[in-house]
């Protein structure tokens, strides 16, 4: 026990304390140990350090840069829209929201790239088969409308600066194409300039799919960051790659340190590891951002995780020894930004919080907030087409609990949605309440609370419950409990995760108040 003194017995039979120097010493140190394994065990790591993910939840293909002491970083928003959402951070551990980049649906938003150029920030990205860009003076906006630039059948838009100052897009397959000075258009036609590098052929992958490719200048030498061996699929499947030139025309060199990130087989806890994104810090040290799955948790998306580089004598980089993305790592320096990243809203002010997104359809027309109630008018004439409003949920075990009042001809309630075939959720109209997973009603039972009343999904890592109260509080089970593991992209696709949120259908409207999301504790 910490803090316990040294005893022993005394020629009398006395007890006597002994407190010499050495055995004082002795103490002390072993206190300090076992207050220092106390802190690991309920803070999960030592202090100065962070543990993976740096951001719990879907936040695939990640894009960084620094300006200043200031960090920004966007990523693949998919079928969630508004899209591209724009995080800040100045220690790259703790980050916010502070916008979202895209408000017109142009398709499923692939991995997108963030670059500051001549004061300016551009997004480029893939949705719909080709490729967009939006710009903005600052990147809390307004960014403007996406612009075509005409790029089908690539994916993964990187952006360079040559030696002469001309603009290029890297792209998927090893391509690269010339922009236009104001960086809004193409000139010319891709050209082939990167085979990628083999790996092994014995390795379990889902394909080779060169891809992501992210631009680095350092030293005089153009780094080209990718990814290969597919994004989901196997453990092992996921890979960063690295190869340099002298010129953004090449020829490129693969690096001797490659993979620089790669899951090694299924006993780890992170699956899938890949798509590099590389930052300098304000100290001048070096890191990667980056995605993978968590073992178990596919259904979570890929998370983004961080680990530090460091450059070799002759010019190349790679992960330290020793470090990997299960343990801790010493945290870079800098100041936690003081904005939150919690999912709950009280809907205390005139909209909604950044936290939300539609899925697909984005009518934010359906939604008004108004003295702590979010009022949601139906859409569609079933759950299939009511587009829920969802939050990207990031636990392992968490719960969400919201009160709800029912006007006429809406149905309306709580759900746990991947997409259109894979979701769980509970629904309450003025008649009854149900209990869904995917298309098929599981429980149907009278709607003892009426046109008022709380709702309440359990999800107890990847084991579902759902509950209904009158009063929120006598919490009501609803039957039984669901298994949800395989709602992810290996089963159903689509690169999506399980997100909560709300939903209502039908030509009435429903008043929500006080959705709270709780995370449970973390294994």
């Amino acid at each position: 026990m910490i803090g316990r003194m040294m005893i022993a017995k005394g020629l009398d039979g006395r007890t006597t304390h002994k407190r010499s120097p050495r055995r004082m010493a002795v103490w002390f140190l072993l206190c300090l140990t076992l207050m220092m394994t106390e802190q690991i065990r309920v803070f999960g790591q030592p202090s100065g350090t962070y543990l993976n993910p740096v951001l719990a939840g879907d936040y695939p293909d990640p894009s960084i840069i620094r300006v200043g002491a200031d960090y920004y970083m966007t990523h693949s928003s998919f079928d969630y829209y508004p899209g591209l959402l724009i995080l800040h951070s100045r220690d790259l551990v703790h980050w916010e929201r502070i916008t979202h980049a895209l408000h017109k649906v142009v398709g499923s938003v692939w991995a997108p790239d963030l670059v500051c150029h001549e004061g300016v920030f551009y997004i480029y990205f893939p949705a719909g088969g080709t490729n967009w860009v939006v710009w903005s003076r600052s990147p809390a906006g307004p960014w403007s409308d996406p612009m075509d630039l005409k790029l089908p059948g690539f994916i993964d838009p990187g952006h360079l600066v040559g030696p002469d100052g001309k603009r290029y897009l890297y792209l998927s397959h090893g391509a690269i194409v010339q922009l236009t000075d104001d960086g809004l258009a193409t000139t010319g036609l891709p050209i082939d300039i990167y085979k990628g590098w083999d790996f092994p052929g014995s390795w379990s992958t889902e394909c080779f799919c060169l891809e992501s490719p992210k631009a680095t200048v350092r030293n005089g030498f153009y780094y080209l960051t990718t990814a290969e061996g597919g994004t989901a699929g196997p453990a092992t499947s996921h890979m960063v790659v690295s190869a340099r030139a002298n010129h953004p025309l090449g020829p490129y060199q693969n690096s001797p340190y490659n993979p620089i990130v790669h899951t090694a087989d299924r006993s780890q806890r992170w699956w899938s590891q890949g798509h590099g994104s590389l930052v300098e810090d304000s100290q001048g040290k070096w890191w990667m951002l980056y995605h993978g799955y968590e073992k178990g948790y596919h259904l979570l998306g890929r998370q983004t995780l961080m680990l530090p580089i460091e450059w070799t004598a002759d010019n190349w980089y790679k992960v330290p020894d020793g470090v990997t993305s299960e343990n801790p790592v010493k945290a870079p320096v800098g100041t936690s930004v003081d904005g939150n990243m919690d999912l709950s809203d009280h809907f205390g002010g005139s909209q909604p919080g950044i936290q939300w997104q539609f899925f697909k359809r984005y009518r934010p027309e359906r939604v008004s907030v108004d003295n702590g109630t979010l009022s949601l008018k139906g859409e569609g004439s079933s759950f299939d087409d009511s587009s829920p409003l969802l939050v990207n949920s990031g636990e392992q075990a968490y719960e969400i609990t919201v009160e709800y009042e029912l006007g006429d001809n809406v149905t309306a309630g709580l759900t746990l949605f991947y997409n259109e075939t894979a979701h769980v959720r509970i629904a309450v109209d003025t008649a009854r309440v149900a209990v869904f997973i995917q298309k098929g009603a599981k429980i149907r039972e009278p709607n003892f609370a009426g046109r008022h009343g709380f709702l309440r999904i359990l999800n107890d890592r990847n084991e579902v419950s759902f509950y209904l109260s009158k009063e929120g509080h006598d919490w009501h089970r609803v039957e039984r409990s669901l298994d949800i593991t395989g709602y992810n992209h290996n089963v159903f696709g689509q690169f999506l995760s399980l997100r909560a949120g709300l939903f209502a259908f039908g030509t009435g409207t429903v008043g929500f108040r006080n959705f709270q999301y709780k995370p449970l504790e973390r294994k």
